[in-house]
């Protein structure tokens, strides 16, 4: 396995651990004690925050920002300029005036599972749970717990469909299971619609 490559113009904060084959692009920030996998990408501009973990094989693309305690499982892909935000009732200023200050709040994270995709300029506002191989759309805003395998799209987002592992939408067959037509996988929905399992081969 090849070593990390981090641009010169990457800020990387003591602390952070950073595994073999990443790449940390131009003016990415990573602050302390961040962990980036291996094989991950951090694009130009980036911002992954201080405890964030980021799982193998994962890309964060160009000025996003993952906000912690974000927590990222392997094969993650952030679009760029997507939001992973921390704070669920945001102020500057305390009522008396006073500037707010670490102390003051306590930060909640945005958690994506295994394969998952969020789309560029798309939000999550924590705490939410992007469940594996879901897709997030383009300019999303994510309010609520997105189920695995799901495609949300919309302000708020809301599920319109079913996706494969392959990102491809699910197409649904006469014998009423879902198929993914770039794998060949099959599924099948829920009787209350609310989720899809595969179906073993």
């Amino acid at each position: 396995m090849t070593a990390a490559r981090i641009q010169p113009s990457a800020d990387i904060d003591d602390g952070v651990e950073i595994g073999d084959g990443s790449s940390i692009w131009h003016l990415a920030q990573v602050r302390g004690g961040a962990r980036i996998g291996k094989s991950v990408v951090v694009g130009r501009g980036a911002y992954v925050g201080s405890g964030v973990n980021v799982g193998d094989g994962s890309k964060i693309q160009n000025y996003a920002l993952v906000y912690e305690p974000a927590d990222l499982a392997e094969g993650v892909f952030i679009g760029p300029a997507a939001v992973l935000t921390n704070d669920t009732f945001p102020r500057s200023i305390n009522p008396d005036g006073t500037q707010k200050d670490a102390s003051d709040w306590e930060a909640v994270g945005v958690t994506v599972e295994r394969g998952a995709s969020v789309g560029a300029r798309a939000v999550c506002v924590a705490p939410v749970r992007i469940g594996a191989w879901a897709t997030v759309a383009a300019g999303a805003v994510v309010t609520r717990d997105v189920p695995p395998h799901a495609l949300v799209a919309g302000v708020p987002a809301r599920r319109i469909k079913w996706v494969g592992k392959s990102g491809v939408p699910l197409e649904q067959q006469s014998d009423k299971t879902l198929l993914d037509p770039k794998t060949g996988e099959r599924y099948i929905e829920s009787e209350d619609g609310n989720t899809v399992t595969e179906v073993e081969s």
